[in-house]
Parts: structure tokens; C-alpha cells; sequence
């Protein structure tokens, strides 16, 4: 069984981002020339993903809007000569699919992954915050592996300092890392007490879950912030059934708050060759 779906929580309204997002979704922001929730889309499509499910809100239509075809605008760029730029915006949605679901109000990462159930079936699927943009497929796709191998739920884990772990939601380890990253996961906490954290590895953006994460879902209480909290659907999944962890040294840009979006982007297109070269003159020519 191939993982087919990917789920993009994309509700959120980009607070950290206003005044820009009270008109664009923080997702539709332009890394080079192209948004940053497209690189996100080829990282799953990457893994042969084919079924894009985005969690949006209605006060985001723009979101809707990207996935649209414009069969005008493609047949103007043509007769433009600007068939390369043609193509890439034909190619939205083409070879793969795109369904839109809406999360009305916001009660949490868990509830906004149960408000995909539908759209994704009973099949195991990918989740990936698009706030945290990955420098190519290999991690989730080394997921995908994981979940379909041993039959239950996977996330992505990062090493950070003891000092650090609080403000995460961290692992307990069942058991030692093997030599591909991957471990045996009994459990998990969010945000501990530094001294009081299972481990020093911290969830990241990216899962792959089983479809029983649903009925976990849907029997969640409000935990912390009143909202429905995925680490507590997980950590019922991780007491029941088999569950991994897959530690990574990806390159991982985490792009929810404004420098943290402008660092990416530069580092992201310094790689471009077509954009890099001429950002990189550009910014040998600033002041140390």
C-alpha cells in the first residue's frame, strides 16, 4: 500500500504576519517565485503522493483560489511566448489532486487533522505543517516506509539541547535508534519540564499516521489552550499499538514567524540556480 493523501493544516490566520496576511494566507507568501506552501506540495509529491488535502478556513479563499485553473491566464502567457511560465501553473493540480476542507473554527492541530477524515478515507496518510518547509522528500518518504513496514504511526524527530525540550512536545524512546534514525517511540509529553523530558528528541512537522487516529481524535478532550491536541490522539495510538519515531539531520527552515521566513527564503534561493547567482552578488555587495 502506497501512502496516497497529505493532509496541510492551513487554517490558521497568520497573526505573526499581519498587516500582510489580512490579505494574503501566510502560505500564499512568495518564496522566490513561487509560494511557500508549493514547496511543501512537491515535498509530498515527491514521495508519490497524488492527494493533496488542505485544511483551510473560509476566510482564506485565496487558498481555494491557487488550485483553481485559469485556462485564460495560461492561454495569454502562451501567446506571449512564456511557455515555461504556462506550464507551471497547468501543472497545478494536474497530475495530482487537491481536495479543500474547511476547519471553522480553531480548536487545535487535532482537530484540524480530524477535519481531513473524510477527505483522506481509511487508508494511512501523511500530515505536513506547512510552516516548517524540509529541504527535499527523503525524510517523509523514509516515513512513508516506516508506516507501511510496521503497520502503525510515525513522526519526525529532532536531537535539540536539554535546555530546549519545554517548549516542544517530546518523545519517550522504547528503545535505542537504529542506524536508518528510526526508534521505538512508548510515549510522549508535550512541553515538559526540562528536567522532567523522556528525551532530548522533539515531534517536528512532519507524520505519518494510521487512519485509527481518527477515533483517537474524535474522543479527545480540550487539553492545553483549550484546544484538541494531536500529541494526546498519538500518545493513545503509541500505548496500543506499534509506533517509531525518525530522527533526521534534513535541512528543515522553519518559517512561522517573519525572520524565520526570511532566512529560509534566502537560503532556499542562494540553492536556485537560476535566482541564486544573483542573489548571492547582491549580498557580497552589503556591509559586514
Amino acid at each position: 500500500m502506497q501512502v496516497r493523501s497529505a493532509v496541510i493544516p492551513a487554517a490558521g490566520m497568520g497573526t505573526r504576519f499581519l498587516p500582510a496576511t489580512k490579505a494574503v494566507p501566510k502560505e500564499l507568501l512568495p518564496i522566490g517565485d513561487s509560494p511557500a506552501l508549493q514547496y511543501v506540495i512537491d515535498e509530498a509529491l515527491g514521495t508519490g503522493i497524488d492527494h493533496i488535502v488542505m485544511v483551510s478556513s473560509r476566510d482564506k479563499p485565496a487558498i481555494e483560489s491557487y488550485f483553481e485553473p485559469m485556462p485564460e491566464l495560461v492561454e495569454s502567457l502562451e501567446a506571449k511566448g512564456k511557455a515555461d511560465v504556462a506550464e507551471r501553473i497547468r501543472s497545478i493540480g494536474r497530475d495530482w489532486r487537491v481536495s479543500v476542507v474547511y476547519q471553522d473554527s480553531p480548536r487545535g492541530l487535532g482537530h484540524a487533522v480530524g477535519c481531513a477524515r473524510e477527505a483522506v478515507g481509511d487508508e494511512p496518510f501523511a500530515v505536513l505543517l506547512p510552516d516548517e518547509i524540509m529541504g527535499d522528500s527523503s525524510l517523509l518518504a523514509q516515513m512513508n516506509a516506516v508506516c507501511l513496514d510496521t503497520g502503525g504511526s510515525v513522526v519526525a524527530l529532532k536531537q535539540v539541547p536539554r535546555d530546549e525540550v519545554s517548549a516542544y512536545g517530546v518523545v519517550a524512546p522504547g528503545g535505542p535508534v537504529d542506524a536508518d534514525g528510526v526508534v521505538p517511540l512508548t510515549g510522549m509529553v508535550e512541553k515538559p519540564p526540562a528536567d522532567e523530558a523522556p528525551s532530548d528528541m522533539i515531534i517536528i512537522g512532519r507524520y505519518v499516521l494510521t487512519p485509527d487516529v481518527f477515533d483517537e481524535i474524535a474522543a479527545l478532550t480540550p487539553g492545553a489552550g483549550g484546544e484538541l491536541q494531536l500529541t494526546d490522539a498519538l500518545l493513545a495510538q503509541a500505548e496500543r499499538a506499534p509506533f517509531h519515531g525518525v530522527l533526521s539531520g534534513i535541512a528543515r527552515h522553519d518559517t512561522g514567524t517573519p525572520l524565520g521566513f526570511l532566512t529560509a527564503a534566502i537560503e532556499i534561493i542562494l540553492r536556485d540556480p537560476d535566482l541564486g547567482p544573483g542573489l548571492r552578488e547582491f549580498l557580497a555587495t552589503l556591509e559586514p
